[in-house]
């Protein structure tokens, strides 16, 4: 749904503005924080309504989650489990890297992953405004976190279950988040590797929206870049998954990431644009929280429809 918004005043650092279409997201005015200028404010508004406003409803129901049969060679995927979600937003396209260092000049936020400035220098071209930003869990979930706090909603990561389920375009059983469920390179997915095309290897990700959507109007949840969800790592725990609405393991494995540092892993989701026959609706990777995987992104999630604090 689009909405237009006109700045209409100032009053001291927030910034007031009249709504001109109907909004399911948000309320007439937002808050963009104390101490950033008059510029920063704006891209930032405008940011912030962009964003809410390619939020996508996935209206809530039943399905079958996990791999089927043959749709990815992981033991994590399995077993098949019933999953019942409740109605969410998820946004259409995957966050750039352009409005992610909006969000963090308008928020004052410090990145939390590691060695995040020695993969900019030296991978330049991976940090270009247009593509999907490499961010570690940590600095995509603050992201999320501050796009509610300045829409008054209940925007997160979105959960293991509601990404898969969204990829499904509500759970239908299809291998890839493409336009028809399967691949077709250069048209609904992109150039990227894969076993039956040897010697094809994408050195960068597209900008979201590239090739067209999934049914549901989702894009690039296949191959592109894999997605944090909000969910830590288990191995086994679709044997043990709550049934409705499920928020994944209370804990994840912790793994070594340093000399004398260990942290938990986090879920990925949708493959990426190095492995297209990797990138299934159904496959998982685990990555340590604090890593930037370059070939990584994320998107987020709307849990609830009314402003925080309503009903």
């Amino acid at each position: 749904m689009s909405t237009t918004w006109n700045v209409t005043q100032w009053t001291g650092m927030t910034m007031i503005a009249s709504r001109t279409s109907k909004s399911l997201l948000f309320s007439s005015s937002l808050t963009i924080l104390v101490g950033c200028d008059t510029i920063t404010n704006w891209y930032a508004t405008e940011m912030v309504q962009r964003n809410m406003d390619n939020m996508v409803l996935v209206e809530g129901g039943r399905f079958m989650m996990g791999n089927p049969g043959g749709w990815s060679v992981r033991k994590d995927t399995v077993p098949v489990h019933e999953v019942e979600l409740d109605d969410f937003y998820i946004q259409k396209y995957e966050v750039t890297q352009e409005d992610f260092e909006i969000f963090v000049e308008a928020s004052g936020h410090e990145i939390q992953a590691r060695f995040y400035e020695d993969k900019r220098n030296d991978s330049p071209e991976r940090f270009a405004p247009e593509l999907p930003a490499p961010v570690s869990w940590h600095d995509a979930k603050a992201f999320c976190l501050w796009l509610g706090e300045q829409a008054d909603r209940d925007v997160d990561l979105p959960t293991e279950a509601q990404w898969e389920y969204a990829a499904k375009s509500r759970g239908q059983t299809v291998r890839y988040a493409t336009s028809d469920g399967s691949l077709h390179p250069g048209q609904n997915i992109n150039e990227g590797s894969t076993l039956s095309r040897p010697g094809i290897d994408q050195e960068l990700p597209n900008s979201p929206g590239t090739y067209p959507p999934n049914p549901l109007g989702l894009y690039d949840m296949s191959s592109n870049v894999g997605e944090w969800v909000n969910d830590y790592y288990s191995p086994d725990y679709y044997r043990s998954s709550e049934r409705v609405n499920p928020e994944g393991p209370e804990a994840g494995k912790l793994v070594t990431v340093g000399p004398g540092i260990e942290e938990p892993e986090r879920v990925m989701r949708g493959g990426h644009y190095q492995d297209l026959t990797g990138s299934t609706t159904v496959t998982r990777r685990q990555v340590p929280e604090s890593s930037v995987p370059l070939n990584g992104g994320f998107r987020c999630a709307v849990n609830q429809l009314a402003p925080n604090g309503k009903d």
